[in-house]
């Protein structure tokens, strides 16, 4: 592929007290199928057409689901100039993918209750009994894409996504920090 300097999204203009508006998943995506496969054929015993309950879902399907495209809603905040940044929440989880789209002099706060996490997240959590680390940093837990907006533009790119059928949440905000590797803090 090709695209032109001028347009990359590098996340060298993201702001102290930028936004970040979350963009839900549509299942595990492309993080944490190793471990899945594991907990569910494994340590559980299930078989791909074993009923989840909480999920709605088999085992099969929970493991099938599509992964979605955010092309739309970056194009759209793209055009509308109001993206700083975006994070694909893949193998790495939320703690190891925000930070790469930060420059270093910047962290985020993450509020973990501004968005609820699905049911099949939950239930690969209490088979395998994850550490809150690692689950976090394993799994997506719902959140598919972070994009960091400017503070005084988060209502227009809550609008912009509306409008394209999107539910973003609001689920955390850029923050200083004094040195070292962007760090993903958790309120």
């Amino acid at each position: 592929g090709a695209a032109e300097r001028s347009e990359l999204l590098t996340g060298k203009t993201i702001r102290e007290g930028d936004v970040l508006l979350g963009l839900p998943s549509t299942g595990l995506h492309t993080n944490g199928y190793s471990l899945a496969r594991k907990l569910f054929f494994e340590v559980a015993g299930y078989g791909p057409k074993t009923l989840l309950p909480e999920v709605g879902s088999t085992v099969g399907g929970a493991l099938l689901a599509v992964h979605r495209s955010y092309l739309k809603p970056i194009r759209a905040l793209m055009d509308a100039k109001l993206l700083r940044g975006a994070a694909h929440i893949t193998g790495g989880g939320i703690t190891d993918n925000t930070p790469r789209m930060l420059p270093k002099e910047f962290g985020v706060a993450i509020d973990t209750t501004s968005w609820k996490i699905p049911a099949l997240f939950e239930v690969l959590r209490r088979i395998g009994e994850i550490p809150e680390d690692d689950y976090r940093r394993t799994l997506n837990l719902g959140v598919g894409m972070i994009l960091a907006v400017p503070a005084r533009g988060a209502s227009k790119a809550e609008v912009v996504l509306s409008r394209l059928g999107e539910t973003p949440f609001r689920m955390g905000s850029v923050v200083a920090q004094k040195r070292g590797r962007p760090r993903v803090e958790y309120r």
